[in-house]
């Protein structure tokens, strides 16, 4: 197969499988997802992924219908199937399917999973980034289906000829990216968002920070200001999708380029480990 999709048991090519009208993900996008690379038909970072993706159906009560082990072996069978191993692995669970009520449906969530063929950028060609005001709510940690104000920021960059879209909250406050995490270097130090409601505790994020620490680089999960954004002396955007790039452009302005070294250093570390755990 090109493509899959899976949907509680049923298995087919994307086009092939359909959804009940009543689960919930249709009424109010009632749901979480989480998702990752696969290289080589082994998936990167899996159990980190499957943690998350577990915690984010707890926090919003929407009970599983299987355990993180059959959900694992579950993915690793699915990929085996595609034609080739290099895939993005996406999965969502919703809270169910019922006749349209706010109040909760009752009983194990619907499982989803899409695969489709995707690489992982070497990071080496710098981005673009545009900024736009952070207009999401407070529950940005919960990988959630509620994704509107991201669709749109995202668009707002493809429109600008721009690689993504930055956010911050009033007073300048930089959040994380419409898809990603944004981070900067400033004094040859790693500053992140701490994890909180505003940002998505990102499993790339993490391994540029166990990168850096690893490096001997200083790692501060500070907010920081777009006044730091377009001072830093490198920006970098990290998503399971791309796991390290850098910016050298935001709202048209250069940025970055003062630690070329120290850069690729970071770069180098975080692809290495990618390449490494998803050898043939």
């Amino acid at each position: 197969m090109e493509n899959l999709g899976y949907y509680n048991g049923q298995i087919g090519t994307l086009d092939e499988l359909t959804v009940p009208f009543n689960d919930r993900s249709h009424w109010f996008g009632d749901g979480v997802y989480d998702a990752g690379p696969s290289r080589n038909y082994k998936i990167f970072a899996l159990d980190e992924h499957v943690d998350r993706f577990f915690n984010s159906a707890a926090l919003l009560d929407i009970e599983m219908p299987v355990t993180k082990q059959e959900l694992k072996d579950l993915l690793n069978d699915l990929v085996k199937k595609v034609d080739t191993g290099d895939l993005f692995v996406y999965y969502q669970v919703t809270r169910g399917t019922g006749i349209r009520d706010h109040a909760y449906t009752e009983g194990p969530g619907n499982l989803w999973v899409m695969l489709k063929p995707a690489g992982i950028s070497d990071g080496t060609k710098p981005i673009k980034l545009i900024t736009e005001p952070d207009t999401r709510f407070f529950h940005c940690n919960i990988k959630t289906l509620n994704l509107i104000p991201s669709v749109m920021a995202t668009e707002k960059a493809k429109r600008a000829g721009a690689d993504e879209t930055v956010l911050f909250r009033p007073g300048g406050e930089v959040t994380e990216c419409a898809h990603s995490n944004v981070h900067i270097i400033k004094d040859g130090k790693l500053y992140t968002h701490p994890c909180d409601e505003l940002i998505l505790p990102g499993i790339a994020r993490a391994h540029l920070i166990k990168a850096c620490k690893e490096l001997g680089i200083a790692v501060s999960e500070t907010a920081f200001s777009l006044d730091d954004l377009f001072d830093a002396e490198e920006v970098i955007v990290t998503s399971s999708s791309n796991l390290c790039l850098h910016a050298d452009e935001i709202d048209g302005i250069p940025v970055g380029g003062k630690q070329p070294e120290l850069l690729e250093s970071i770069r180098k570390a975080v692809l290495d480990e990618f390449l490494a755990a998803t050898e043939a």
